[in-house]
């Protein structure tokens, strides 16, 4: 390649990692079937919703947050939420921290062993605790999160959601009157911290692996939540049913979701066909060809990130960029593949 050639690429490269002027950028980073998804508001301020998980798969992890931080520019994240204490979700804090140094860390509140925990979550927490310290704040539903150039409102936290609905919500929703309801769930996922990002008239929905029972809380028998624009799918995409209840789902209307489901963990037959039946959606996008489910039931291969299984994958993201005229556009960021839509 010669010098102008070169040039060129370099400036191609500029023009796709620079985020819009004026908006959003959201990064869905791959951490196999964990969460991790980087906000960045239109001031510059960057906030990390969770952090992938311990162990040998936190260098993995911590890697691709460094990855999608290069991509936007960044060279530190300001801070960092905590849905849950779950091991895929806060288990890769430190190494995170390595590479983003948090100025802030936001949480739901302490652990509490009555609620049933993955194994080793007592080093996790401690782990979390300890670069934490001093920075720490515990959020509860009803909290926004001060990001410049975005309001961040916090829907859920420690057993409980909101108590008055926002983003136009508050309408009695149909979907209750034969709403399916299970027992409250036990683990800590029921404690999820959830959040819903606007900026201006578009609105993204992370609640992280709130339960079944909570997300009928934020349903029934009003909406709470209006309608969005963007869904991140819960539980990484319904996860053994765990969550994903219809009577949200359906009422909240999200124009487009995206799955960070794993390569065998979320995205099941059932959940792609529950997604399917939301009125009026545009788009469905999924971090991961979902390995046990037949082509009929994953989304086209072009919206799908990793087709690999986790021991041959790359970790590609899926960017999410949002203007100030009311459209997005979400990336593939295997094949670059791109579709824009005008928010309603």
């Amino acid at each position: 390649m010669n010098l102008w050639s070169a040039l060129f690429v370099a400036a191609v490269l500029v023009v796709v990692q620079t985020r819009p002027a004026n908006g959003l950028r959201i990064y869905v980073i791959d951490v196999e079937g964990g969460g991790a998804t980087l906000v960045i508001a239109p001031s510059g301020d960057s906030m990390l919703i969770d952090s992938g998980s311990p162990g040998p798969a936190a260098e993995r992890d911590s890697k691709r947050i460094a990855d999608a931080m290069r991509a936007a520019g960044l060279s530190k994240i300001n801070y960092l939420f905590t849905t849950h204490y779950d091991g895929d979700h806060v288990g890769g804090a430190p190494a995170a921290n390595a590479v983003a140094h948090f100025e802030r860390f936001f949480d739901h509140g302490e652990m509490d062993p009555k609620w049933e925990q993955n194994r080793g979550i007592d080093e996790r927490y401690r782990a979390y605790l300890d670069i934490a310290a001093g920075k720490r704040t515990i959020v509860k539903a009803g909290d926004t999160i001060p990001l410049r150039g975005v309001r961040v409102d916090v829907v859920s936290s420690s057993g409980r959601v909101i108590d008055k609905a926002i983003n136009g919500g508050g309408a009695p929703n149909p979907y209750c009157s034969d709403a399916e309801r299970k027992e409250p769930n036990k683990t800590e996922n029921s404690q999820t911290a959830g959040v819903l990002v606007s900026y201006r008239r578009f609105t993204f929905l992370d609640v992280g692996d709130l339960t079944w029972d909570k997300e009928l809380d934020l349903a029934c028998p009003a909406n709470k939540l209006g309608r969005v624009s963007l869904l991140l799918a819960t539980h990484h995409g319904f996860f053994n049913d765990q969550s994903g209840a219809p009577a949200l789902l359906w009422a909240i209307q999200p124009q487009t979701v995206i799955a960070n489901n794993g390569p065998r963990k979320g995205m099941a037959p059932s959940a792609f066909e529950r997604i399917q039946k939301v009125r009026g959606i545009e788009g469905l996008w999924q971090s991961h060809l979902a390995l046990a489910s037949d082509k009929e039931h994953n989304t086209a291969e072009e919206m799908i990130a990793n087709t690999e299984p986790s021991a041959e994958c790359s970790g590609h993201w899926i960017r999410v960029d949002v203007d100030s005229e009311g459209r997005y556009a979400i990336t593939n960021g295997r094949n670059n593949f791109s579709k824009t839509y005008q928010v309603r």
